[in-house]
C-alpha cells in the first residue's frame, strides 16, 4: 500500500515569495561553441581574403563548392548532413533552454541549492534507524520523494517520521512524499494509509 502525503514546508518569517529554479551558466558548453564558431568562420574569412587578393582557393573549399553545385536536395549524403545539421540545433537550443541543474533541488533562499543525492542519503539514514526495515531505496525529484522499504515496518510510522525529516530541510515550493512498503515472504500484517499532514 502506499502513503502519499505532501511534506509540510518549515516556517521561515524571512522566506521570499516564489524562487525560480537555479540555471547552470554552462560556461564550458559556452566556450567550445565560441571556439569552434572562430576557427571554423575565421579559416573561412581567411581563404576569401585570399582569394580576393588574387591568390587561390584552398582545395577544401574548391571541393565544397563544387559539391554544393553538382548535388541535389535528394541525394543521400545531403539528407544525412541536414539531419545531423537539425539535431544539433535541437540539441544546442535544449542546452540554452534548459535550466539545467537537475541534480540539485532549490532552497527558500535565493541562490542556495542542496543536491538530491545528500537528501537521498539523508532519508535512506533516518528510515534505516526504524525498527523492522530490512532495506530501502529512495529516489528524490524535483517535487516528490519515493521510498520504498521492504520489511515488516508500520508505513504510517515510516510517512510521519520522513514528513518531520522533510520538513527540517528549507526546500522551495511543496515536495510530496511518496511511501511504498512491501512485505517480504513469510510476513504478515496489514499495510495502513497515515493520516494527511
Amino acid at each position: 500500500m502506499t502513503v502519499q502525503n505532501p511534506a509540510p514546508p518549515a516556517r521561515d518569517a524571512e522566506a521570499p515569495g516564489p524562487v525560480r529554479r537555479p540555471r547552470s551558466p554552462r560556461t564550458a558548453w559556452a566556450g567550445l561553441v565560441a571556439v569552434a564558431v572562430l576557427v571554423i568562420g575565421g579559416g573561412l574569412l581567411h581563404d576569401v581574403i585570399a582569394v580576393r587578393t588574387g591568390h587561390p582557393a584552398r582545395p577544401w573549399r574548391a571541393e565544397l563548392a563544387h559539391q554544393l553545385a553538382v548535388r541535389h536536395l535528394d541525394d543521400t549524403p545531403v539528407r544525412i548532413g541536414a539531419g545531423i545539421a537539425v539535431l544539433l540545433g535541437l540539441w544546442f537550443c535544449r542546452l540554452a533552454l534548459a535550466p539545467g541543474l537537475r541534480r540539485r533541488l532549490s532552497l527558500r533562499r535565493p541562490g542556495a541549492v542542496i543536491d538530491r543525492a545528500g537528501v537521498a542519503a539523508l532519508i535512506a539514514d533516518r528510515t534505516r534507524d526504524l525498527a523492522e526495515v530490512d532495506e530501502v531505496a529512495v529516489r528524490v525529484r524535483r517535487t516528490r520523494t519515493r521510498v520504498t522499504v521492504s520489511g515488516a515496518a508500520d508505513p504510517v510510522l515510516i510517512q510521519r517520521h520522513l514528513r518531520a525529516e522533510l520538513a527540517r530541510i528549507p526546500l522551495a515550493g511543496p515536495h510530496q512524499l511518496d511511501v511504498r512498503v512491501r512485505r517480504l515472504p513469510g510476513q504478515a500484517g496489514e499495510q495502513a494509509k497515515g493520516p494527511a499532514g
